[in-house]
């Protein structure tokens, strides 16, 4: 496991490129599309992170 410390811009930098990256998908690549979904869920929302703290 890697941990990785991010800016909030940097992290939603990183989202909008893995959402453009799912966006280019087409339907032979389903692996890689619940892989790319599946980690865009872990990834944490910079707004929602923002109010917590």
């Amino acid at each position: 496991m890697h941990t990785i410390e991010l800016t909030d811009e940097e992290l939603r930098l990183l989202r909008y490129a893995l959402r453009s990256y799912l966006q280019a998908f087409g339907h032979n690549e389903a692996d890689q599309l619940r892989a790319a979904k599946h980690l865009m869920m872990r990834l944490p929302d910079p707004a929602t992170a923002a109010n917590a703290g």
